[in-house]
């Protein structure tokens, strides 16, 4: 089993990618778009944070994040996951309950873990970049 040390005990830009339990697509739409996002703009205002870059794909997020402290990936990536969740799981109940009719509910919206690849050079950050960006290229051609 792998079991990926994450480490924040040094000032790195945290390139972290999660996914939408069992990769349904569950981001398709905009207002879940706009929830997550919403989510993680609070979450970066309260953690003081810093967004390098970030995409939203149909079942997952990719995000660079720069903290001006250590010790607060963890709790950062714990709040953005649970209130989006929240938020999403009740726009999904209200507003497109046959979305979720295809997918089912799941246990929760998002799966438990998540992956952090920390950066401490200049170089390292563009190529992470490109990934991103690329990303929504690659999964659609």
């Amino acid at each position: 089993m792998d079991r990926r040390r994450i480490i924040d005990d040094q000032l790195f830009t945290h390139f972290i990618t999660f996914s939408v339990e069992r990769r349904r697509r569950l981001l398709d739409l905009d207002q879940p778009k706009r929830i997550v996002l919403g989510v993680f703009n609070h979450q970066l205002e309260s953690y003081q944070a810093k967004c390098v870059g970030f995409v939203l794909m149909p079942n997952h997020v990719h995000a660079l994040i720069w903290f001006p402290t250590t010790g607060r990936l963890s709790r950062f990536i714990y709040g953005w996951k649970r209130m989006s969740s929240f938020e999403l799981r009740n726009w999904y109940r209200t507003t497109a309950p046959a979305y979720f009719s295809e997918f089912g509910e799941g246990q929760g919206f998002w799966q438990t873990k998540y992956y952090s690849f920390e950066i401490d050079d200049e170089k390292k950050q563009e190529e992470k970049l490109d990934y991103m960006h690329q990303n929504p290229v690659r999964g659609f051609w």
